[in-house]
């Protein structure tokens, strides 16, 4: 199972998680987010295989391609209400870059939905629906994923702490997801992590 870290924003703090080896570290372009990374950001060198994500909401797909270059991310998430048009223009302009395609998921949700996506994006990830696109803190009912027909691998996401995680590796074989998402569980502050607590994480629920 693959991990990704989000909502990170610090230079030092980004360096330290990466030594860490983790997949995936998640970069927030969406100003409305307490883990926004700024107009100013620098993104450090990371030598390690981790992948960039860069989390977007609702953007324009220049916007997208510009943060893109400049920050030479390796995948672009959709974590807003970008349509599966806009997901086919998205992966035909942005090339040998993987598109995450983000849904809010309760006891509601709709799996059929996601048939038009399939062909346009490489990953689904599977978030607490809130009003705020995520960052709720809470997981959803983990059940409702039963209904989930696989067709692409998916990131599961909302809410995960080190509690959550020991019942994610518990539910290894039942959830079948391809990776975790952490973000606020993990924090000190908004978009500042606690190394050791990832480091712990990592520890018990990957080795």
């Amino acid at each position: 199972m693959k991990l990704k870290v989000c909502g990170l924003k610090y230079k030092e703090n980004i360096e330290r998680i990466a030594q860490l080896k983790v997949d995936y570290l998640g970069f927030i372009f969406y100003p409305k987010s307490k883990r926004y990374v700024g107009e100013d950001f620098e993104m450090p060198l990371i030598t390690s295989k981790t992948k960039t994500v860069g989390v977007f909401v609702n953007a324009d797909v220049n916007y997208i391609i510009e943060k893109v270059n400049k920050y030479n991310l390796d995948i672009v998430q959709l974590h807003g209400d970008e349509t599966a048009d806009y997901c086919r223009l998205a992966k035909e302009q942005l090339k040998n870059i993987e598109i995450i395609k983000a849904f809010g998921v309760n006891e509601q949700f709709n799996f059929n939905t996601l048939n038009a996506y399939t062909n346009h994006c490489d990953y689904f990830l599977f978030d607490t629906k809130t009003k705020e696109y995520g960052g709720s803190g809470h997981h959803f009912d983990w059940k409702i994923l039963e209904k989930y027909d696989d067709a692409l691998p998916y990131f599961l996401s909302g809410g995960i702490g080190l509690k959550e995680a020991e019942t994610i590796k518990k539910e290894k074989t039942k959830l079948n997801a391809y990776a975790i998402d952490v973000n606020s569980k993990f924090e000190i502050e908004p978009g500042f992590k606690n190394v050791e607590m990832i480091e712990t994480l990592i520890n018990n629920l990957l080795i």
